[in-house]
């Protein structure tokens, strides 16, 4: 336990604390923007944030994963928001993180081996090209100036890591570019510009909302998305830091840590957040490991607010747009262009579809749902072609299956029959093929009555056990005097 401790905590001192900086830096614009999303005051995303990241730092599955509040979340709280205001929204919150504990206690992460490999690198590319979406408007046709810190800020993030590790290069460039716009008074758009920032801790509050099944039915839904959503987005993002830090992680202590962040969140002032795949590449590329990362990012961002506050909003908003567009870079996966030509059309257009419909809808859930959805259709159009062989043994007529025989595949399996013949042997042999449900069942019946009506004798052989159990218990056809040969 000790050495775990000492593993998850203090293994990686310095580099966490640096990375933990620069990602509470890279923190606070996107917390705005995302409080602005919702309706809500920019303190609500801020003061989530660093609710969010201090609790699941201790409580989390994933170290060295960053959670605050998301844009994911932010869309799916408008119309809440709208419609009912800010305590509601505090309530649905605090419900989310219920209900995310209730799906770590029920082990929601065994879903995860239901999203194929397709869906995982649509997920990533789509978060790229989402992230760099959002820095558009925050650099595009405002000025030239900042079209040249945005350019010198991506040149001090590819180019110093060559020459020295030893500091992350956002936070060099961070620092550097802030005070050369206030030494040389150079007029570019601010943190500030964003929304105002109140240099005021978080307090306990309750949600002043009514207490009875009505609240509930209105905050519910949202909750349950809001559960959803969040948890898909972090269990995604915590694979996608296992596999740059080659560790292992507890998915379902993930959701667990998920939901009693949100509570917290919820029950000091702050909305319902989750993983954030920006802030979490940025975190491991600028060395943060361990739960410490994730911890100096929360604190460090409640000390940015309460100490250096007039500071934090002069940061100019290229140079943390120039670090967000290398984020997208790193985080786009350059070899999925290479996969489109190697893999399977299938794959391939499932890639492309949970892509398109993320990017368009600016919603994980649809994409990687749609995404989940064609992928069964594919593997259900794929698996469904039965072959049936037909051949004569001196009175007897042989149909020998190979595949599987479910829904997908009766029709084929009856269409391979002619039910014409008379007065002939019948063998129905299953050896090569598994029975799977009631409509299978079904359609093996209908075979069996079928020649049975023409004088046929009729024989079922090779069955396995899997397949006769099913076929024991729900077929008729064993009743009409058939001849049923077990394998």
């Amino acid at each position: 336990m000790i050495k775990k401790i000492k593993q998850e905590w203090f293994s990686n001192v310095r580099a966490d604390v640096l990375a933990g900086i620069v990602v509470a830096l890279a923190l606070i614009p996107e917390a705005i923007a995302f409080s602005i999303i919702a309706g809500v005051d920019p303190m609500i995303g801020l003061y989530a944030s660093f609710c969010i990241a201090v609790v699941i730092s201790f409580v989390g599955g994933r170290p060295g994963m960053i959670s605050a509040a998301t844009g994911a979340m932010a869309l799916l709280m408008v119309p809440l928001v709208k419609e009912h205001g800010l305590n509601y929204l505090l309530a649905a919150t605090v419900l989310t993180g219920i209900i995310q504990i209730l799906f770590g206690v029920f082990k929601i992460a065994k879903v995860m081996k239901f999203i194929p490999r397709a869906v995982m690198i649509g997920f990533v590319n789509a978060l790229a090209i989402l992230i760099f979406m959002a820095q558009v408007p925050h650099f595009l046709g405002i000025s030239n100036m900042t079209y040249i810190f945005v350019a010198i800020t991506l040149f001090i993030v590819y180019l110093l890591p060559r020459l020295t590790k030893s500091v992350p290069a956002p936070l060099i460039a961070i620092i550097a570019l802030t005070s050369v716009t206030l030494y040389a008074n150079i007029d570019l758009r601010t943190v500030g510009d964003l929304g105002a920032i109140t240099r005021t801790l978080p307090e306990f509050l309750v949600p002043s909302i009514p207490f009875n099944f009505e609240t509930l039915a209105i905050i519910f839904p949202y909750s349950f998305a809001l559960a959803i959503v969040g948890l898909l987005e972090t269990l995604l993002t915590s694979s996608i830091v296992d596999d740059m830090t080659g560790t292992d992680s507890d998915k379902n202590k993930e959701a667990r840590g998920q939901g009693i962040a949100n509570i917290v969140a919820g029950f000091f002032g702050g909305m319902a957040g989750c993983a954030m795949i920006g802030q979490s590449v940025i975190n491991v590329k600028s060395g943060g490991r361990g739960r410490l990362s994730t911890l100096v990012a929360g604190l460090f961002l409640m000390f940015l607010i309460i100490v250096l506050g007039d500071l934090v909003v002069q940061i100019p908003m290229p140079v943390l747009v120039g670090i967000m567009i290398m984020v997208s870079i790193g985080t786009f996966d350059w070899s999925s262009f290479s996969y489109l030509k190697k893999a399977p059309k299938s794959d391939a257009a499932v890639m492309l579809v949970t892509v398109i419909i993320i990017v368009a809808t600016h919603d994980l859930s649809k994409g990687v749902i749609a995404g989940v959805i064609l992928s069964t259709i594919f593997f259900v159009a794929k698996i469904s072609k039965i072959k049936v062989k037909e051949h004569q043994t001196g009175e007897n007529t042989i149909f020998e299956l190979e595949g599987q025989l479910f829904f997908a595949s009766v029709e084929d399996f009856v269409e391979s029959f002619d039910f014409n013949v008379q007065n002939r042997n019948i063998i129905i042999d299953f050896s090569k093929a598994h029975i799977w449900d009631d409509s299978a069942v079904g359609a093996v019946d209908k075979a069996v009555m079928n020649y049975r009506e023409n004088n046929n004798k009729v024989t079922i052989k090779g069955l396995n056990s899997a397949s006769k159990k099913i076929v024991d218990k729900l077929a008729i056809y064993q009743n009409l005097n058939t001849n049923l040969m077990p394998h």
